[in-house]
């Protein structure tokens, strides 16, 4: 199993206003963009703005449903230092944009933030 990196869909709507995106995801977008491979490396999974959000509740529970989130993959090994990992059951997750990004330059050796 790859990790799995869960993004908001854009273009939802809150009652009656939007469209918008999440600014967050389109973070973690960014970097997808400038590193392709990270695509492939990862699965890659787009979800819609309301909850629950089903996906991620049935890895990671209610609680933890926020976007973006990675959900790791079991066999994934420890994170680089500097990245705050979050564990919900069996399953540890990383629900900071910032430390995703971290996480992905790490370790599949793209570019870091400067």
């Amino acid at each position: 199993m790859k990790d799995q990196l869960f993004i908001l869909r854009p273009g939802f709507f809150k009652e009656s206003e939007g469209p918008f995106y999440c600014g967050d995801s389109v973070s973690v977008e960014g970097l997808l963009g400038f590193y392709p491979q990270l695509r492939h490396a990862v699965d890659v999974v787009y979800v819609d703005a309301a909850r629950p959000r089903v996906p991620i509740v049935k890895l990671i529970g209610e609680d933890n449903q926020s976007a973006p989130v990675l959900v790791l993959s079991p066999e994934s090994g420890p994170a680089c230092d500097g990245v705050d990992i979050r564990v919900s059951g069996e399953m540890r997750f990383i629900d900071s944009p910032d430390h995703i990004r971290r996480y992905l330059s790490s370790k599949y050796g793209v570019a870091h933030q400067a």
